[in-house]
């Protein structure tokens, strides 16, 4: 049972308060507002306290929770992988590491322009995922075709949302497009991308080529942001 605050105190050990950042000189209002969400979001403690390389590993968690599409033995490429929460949930939920007794062990395979730290069960490599050949260079590495392509990718933002917007949605058409190459038939597409308008062509883009598609906004994606997760199934090949 949890103890009543004594007489004379205020009880405030007992909430969990939220953190204030001092504006510090040669820093931005933007850069402290960002700390401080960074400092109070329940997220970013979860990943800490779980071992996540970020916040962003409950999104994936969250969208596979709900489509089931990382499964035991699954083959899947993680496109933009770094840091590398997505690798870590792929990791466990597909079985690559073999831990779970009478299921099929998986393969997860991460790509990124930058080198990322090794992730334990996942093969990381350094890509430009648009360069000519990449599509055969990732069948290579995963010995034959995947049954999930994944992608967390955001393009380094310019201060200006219908530029940021429009150069997602690029990233987004330009994963879709490799993933055609890549996925077996039957497999799944996972991709960001922005509320805004311009995603249209890429959204009737997946529709002819898959049979489900549809947009979610995952609990752990912040309220604030205008990013969502197109969720394409059913490859027709």
């Amino acid at each position: 049972m949890a103890k009543k605050p004594t007489k004379g105190t205020s009880g405030r050990g007992e909430r969990d308060l939220k953190v204030k950042v001092k504006s510090a000189r040669g820093r931005k209002l933007s850069s402290t507002l960002w700390l401080q969400r960074q400092l109070n979001d329940p997220y970013v403690k979860r990943a800490k306290a779980e071992g996540f390389r970020g916040r962003a590993a409950f999104k994936i968690l969250e969208l596979d929770d709900r489509f089931g599409f990382l499964k035991p033995g699954a083959r899947v490429v993680d496109l933009g992988c770094a840091p590398g929460g997505w690798l870590q949930v792929a990791v466990a939920r597909v079985n690559a590491l073999g831990e779970i007794a009478g299921k099929p062990v998986g393969t997860v395979l991460g790509v990124d322009l930058q080198e990322v730290e090794p992730v334990a069960g996942a093969e990381t490599y350094q890509l430009d995922f648009m360069a000519d050949g990449a599509d055969d260079q990732v069948k290579a590495w995963l010995g034959g075709k995947a049954d999930v392509v994944m992608s967390d990718m955001a393009a380094a933002s310019s201060g200006h949302k219908q530029t940021d917007h429009l150069r997602i949605i690029a990233l987004g058409e330009a994963a879709a497009y490799l993933a055609f190459d890549v996925l077996e038939a039957g497999g799944t597409f996972v991709a960001k991308v922005l509320a805004g308008g311009a995603e249209g062509d890429l959204q009737k883009l997946l529709k002819q080529k898959f049979t489900k598609v549809v947009n979610v906004k995952p609990p752990a994606s912040r309220a604030d942001s205008s990013e969502k997760f197109v969720i394409a199934s059913g490859f027709r090949g």
